[in-house]
């Protein structure tokens, strides 16, 4: 749907996911599948073989977002009017290939834009991250209009995206729509590269091994979101009127907020052995300049968010799943 109201083709969506064998990407395109179809999803990986389930499930191929004809060719071929750009660069990935990082996060978005406007497609959702968020913002209840001076190559990719993709929405009148995610913790894919990736990697070490040794300090709270409540927000916010949203590319959001002194004692009332130790290491500066809690007190009011999980209920589901996973 364009600014203007114009409706687009909702009803039955030809949806392209990017990144999609990723963290988020893989759990997304199942969801949206099981809302409107396999063959209506057209699920895209860069180099990655994608598990049975989503290669089976539905479309797959493979695209460079750097190389914009790629992504054009699957927009025409599945005559895409919906787009959900995930591919990206990690920050603990990014920081090791900073220029990689810039060409696939920023010119990727920028190619992807590109190609939505000329193809007049109806929606793009792209994701921006707490990495926005620098050492000069307020730490705690961080603001949706704040000081945005990342000190990573991935925040000043998401910065400059959250910019570019409100020029869009004003310059040519497009639906684009984003959220800040948190750290994202996931039963199902492991992370790639991220400074949160120990919420996920404590619970296979906690579950395999009763011990785990953290690379960031036992206070460092940081804001997380367990995946349920993710791709909820997610398709909540895809699904809202438009013409609800003052805030675009960039609503903050939150799920619960913990330190890794916190995980582990939540974890330890499940598993009574399970010891953590800890030796921070480059990812701790990445942790120290981003927020401990955030208000998302906009993404509330204009499209209804509200989570589900705090970090009880998160401990204890990811567990349950784990260990049958882990099992089989």
């Amino acid at each position: 749907m364009l600014k203007d109201g114009t409706p687009g083709t909702e009803a039955t969506p030809r949806i392209l996911v990017t990144g999609a064998v990723g963290q988020i990407g893989s759990e997304l395109v199942m969801e949206l599948r099981r809302r409107h179809g396999g063959q209506s999803v057209v699920a895209a990986g860069h180099k990655t073989e994608p598990g049975p389930e989503l290669r089976d499930s539905g479309p797959f191929v493979y695209v460079y977002v750097t190389r914009p004809e790629t992504i054009e060719e699957v927009v025409e071929a599945h005559e895409i009017d919906t787009i959900y750009h995930l591919a990206a660069l990690l920050s603990a990935s990014g920081e090791k290939h900073p220029q990689l990082a810039w060409r696939v996060n920023l010119e990727g978005l920028h190619n992807v834009l590109e190609i939505a406007r000329e193809h007049e497609i109806s929606r793009v959702f792209w994701p921006s991250s707490i990495a926005a968020f620098g050492p000069d913002t307020p730490k705690d209840e961080t603001p949706q209009e704040t000081v945005l001076r990342p000190t990573t190559m991935y925040g000043v990719t998401k910065v400059a995206g959250e910019l570019l993709c409100n020029y869009y929405v004003e310059r040519y009148g497009m639906d684009i729509r984003g959220v800040r995610y948190p750290g994202i913790i996931s039963s199902e894919t492991l992370p790639g590269g991220g400074t949160t990736d120990y919420a996920v990697e404590i619970f296979y070490e906690a579950i395999r091994h009763q011990r785990y040794t953290c690379f960031l300090e036992k206070n460092t709270v940081l804001p997380m979101m367990y995946m349920p409540d993710c791709i909820r927000a997610t398709l909540m916010l895809m699904d809202a009127p438009f013409d609800q949203l003052e805030h675009h590319a960039d609503f903050n959001l939150a799920g619960l907020s913990f330190s890794p002194a916190e995980l582990a004692a939540e974890i330890k009332r499940h598993i009574p052995d399970f010891e953590i130790t800890y030796e921070p290491d480059y990812r701790q500066g990445i942790a120290d300049s981003w927020p401990r809690t955030i208000d998302d007190s906009a993404a509330r009011e204009e499209w209804g968010w509200q989570p589900k999980y705090d970090l009880a209920a998160m401990v204890e589901d990811m567990l349950v799943n784990l260990r049958d996973r882990l099992e089989d």
